[in-house]
């Protein structure tokens, strides 16, 4: 396993350095790494570590996300009201609803193999997102408006929404009834990951505050506590729906409100944590990654997904309805959306392991969602935002100066720390 580490680690950076200098997003560079290194190419991870790989997919969100709360100021949220709160399904829905209507046609499946389908795209990638507009809002990037606080906040609570939509779905392709009940558990999981992590993150700050000790122990017992959050989502499902994410999010959005000097002090320490799960999080999704079998779906799968990707920015449009963003905000926002990774492995195999008749299609367009809005979402937040978005306290015709980390132009590491 420490060998497959290497490789990881080593065609990983060097992969992300190469598209870097081309000016392409470097975490394509490390799919790509993934898609060699994977049991589809040269078989070259150690079995041991696949499988465990959804294990460290989930720490490496765990870092973001924690680095997320601790950035992501409540009252930047209030201000932004209405639009964050519909981020969080609306485009979902919109994009589910656009798979319904073209899938059955181009793919010949069903009208409920379409809904699981939809359900397994629909989900936007908090790990492309996220670090990036932390980026934007450490250089003060659209940040008057709160963008990037609205659409980092709208994609971690969409894919609880998602989710659940997916295992409701896939419960009627079994053959088995949903109820009023399986929908409730939306609204339900996302108000307990919040009291849960607002709860919790209450008693650190308190806890810290009269306890002294360094931060790097701070860290630990933060992470100690979100691997904490994930168990106990496992351990209550069927019982209380909860999501463990949200509650991650939520602890670090509380310290930051009752204890800002702390989480000023260490979220630059997650941003060093982050170097190396970046790296981590893409290659071992890349390995999930069967090409030949995205190829042999054809076009059909290719031009199903860029139709509800259509489906999915028109629904980010009607988010924005009645708001002060500027027609150039909104349209980065649409674009700001697109990346898919995370939950598309994590789920898309799981209808073939079900036993579905659509789990290989389904797995393929998962597979192709992965591999063609990864890069595409990437690629087209690096190359917008300095023309869509107004940098807040900068001069607006100099929006070019944001300096570039070791692997990317986004990461919110500097090239000294």
């Amino acid at each position: 396993m420490l060998v497959s580490f290497a490789y990881i680690f080593l065609l990983g950076l060097s992969m992300g350095y190469i598209f870097n200098r081309l000016r392409l997003p470097a975490l394509l560079g490390m799919l790509i790494s993934g898609i060699i290194l994977g049991p589809y190419a040269l078989n070259a991870l150690s079995p041991s570590l696949l499988s465990v790989s959804v294990e460290l997919r989930q720490i490496a969100l765990v870092i973001i996300l924690m680095r997320a709360g601790l950035a992501l100021d409540i009252n930047d949220l209030k201000r932004v009201g209405r639009p964050a709160l519909l981020m969080c399904f609306v485009p979902a829905c919109f994009e589910i609803a656009g798979m319904m209507l073209v899938a059955p046609a181009l793919l010949d499946i069903s009208l409920l193999d379409a809904a699981v389908m939809g359900t397994v795209v629909a989900a936007v990638s908090p790990a492309i997102i996220v670090p990036k507009m932390l980026y934007l809002m450490d250089n003060q990037i659209g940040t008057r408006k709160s963008i990037p606080q609205m659409i980092m906040a709208g994609g971690s609570v969409d894919d609880v929404f998602v989710i659940v939509l997916f295992t409701a779905f896939t419960t009627l392709s079994l053959g088995g009834e949903v109820s009023a009940a399986s929908f409730v558990q939306i609204p339900v999981s996302i108000v307990t990951g919040l009291a849960l992590g607002i709860g919790v993150g209450w008693l650190l700050s308190r806890y810290f505050r009269r306890f002294h000790m360094r931060d790097s122990i701070k860290v630990l017992i933060m992470m100690s506590l979100a691997f904490l959050f994930l168990g106990l989502e496992g351990w209550l499902k069927g019982i209380v729906p909860i999501s463990g994410l949200l509650a991650v999010m939520a602890m670090g959005a509380t310290l930051l409100k009752t204890y800002p000097l702390l989480a000023k002090r260490i979220s630059p320490k997650y941003s060093k944590l982050w170097v190396a799960a970046e790296i981590l999080l893409f290659v071992l999704v890349g390995a999930t990654a069967d090409i030949k079998f995205a190829l042999a779906a054809g076009l059909a799968a290719v031009g199903v997904i860029f139709i509800v990707l259509l489906f999915r920015m028109v629904g980010v449009f009607v988010c924005m309805i009645h708001t002060d963003l500027t027609l150039h905000e909104r349209l980065f926002c649409m674009i700001a959306y697109l990346p898919k990774a995370t939950v598309q492995a994590a789920i898309g195999s799981l209808p073939l392991a079900m036993g579905l008749p659509c789990g290989k299609i389904v797995l393929t367009v998962a597979v192709l969602a992965i591999l063609i809005t990864a890069p595409l979402g990437a690629f087209g937040i690096d190359m917008t935002y300095k023309r869509l978005l107004m940098p807040s306290g900068r001069d607006q015709a100099d929006p070019g100066n944001i300096p570039a980390d070791s692997l990317g132009e986004f990461g919110g590491q500097n090239r000294n720390e």
